[in-house]
């Protein structure tokens, strides 16, 4: 929910449409932008209540000036989603959802799951996954603080560190050792950071999964 994977996600939508559509074309689309620091206070005070309110404005919004479909472009306020969704009459079309198939259609069936602490110890989204018949691994305590920290210290605020790709993929590494066919870097911060190139493992960017269907929603 930083403007820095904001960012990301508007550059992709742009790319990916004019590959699609060529010459000058690019996306049609309604961006609202909130201020971090508000939703991170409420994370850490685990008020998601609030914050659910907060979004769910949001989306309203977001209806009222015409979009067709919903992007909540963070992994981790997927926790929200359905007050999301059941403050507006459009889609939501749900990041968690888009990642499980493009990890069955590679053919694998247990992955590893780096995000936030909210994301990888609390039941939404890893439940969600599993609701895709999916065998969800997270790192252990001491890999999770550091992914965590990662994420709001450096990443969020656009700081991008070779010690911390370092730290990433020894962190995948004891995920593949513990069994994960794949990873699935489910915090849309993570891609700013380590890639494909990368890793040994198989890598599912949640920032381009998603980018990839709501394109394909936006040309069908």
């Amino acid at each position: 929910m930083s403007w820095e994977s904001s960012g990301l996600y508007y550059s992709l939508i742009n790319q990916a449409v004019a590959r699609e559509l060529g010459g000058l074309h690019s996306a049609r689309c309604i961006l609202s932008s909130v201020d971090f620091a508000e939703i991170e206070a409420l994370q850490v005070a685990g008020d998601w209540a609030t914050a659910g309110q907060v979004l769910a404005e949001v989306a309203r919004g977001l209806q009222a000036a015409g979009a067709d479909f919903l992007v909540l472009c963070t992994n981790t306020m997927h926790k929200v989603a359905d007050a999301i969704e059941t403050a507006v009459d459009i889609p939501l079309l749900h990041l968690a959802d888009c990642t499980a198939a493009a990890v069955h259609a590679a053919g694998l069936s247990t992955v590893g799951l780096l995000g936030t602490a909210f994301t990888m110890e609390q039941a939404f989204y890893r439940d969600r996954l599993a609701g895709h018949g999916l065998t969800v691994l997270v790192p252990d305590d001491d890999d999770r603080a550091e992914v965590h920290r990662v994420i709001y210290d450096e990443l969020c605020r656009g700081v991008i560190a070779p010690a911390s790709r370092r730290r990433f993929q020894d962190v995948i590494g004891r995920l593949a050792a513990a069994g994960a066919e794949g990873v699935i870097l489910g915090c849309t911060e993570i891609e700013l950071l380590i890639g494909a190139d990368d890793c040994d493992l198989p890598v599912f960017p949640t920032t381009r999964l998603h980018v990839e269907a709501a394109v394909a929603a936006t040309l069908a």
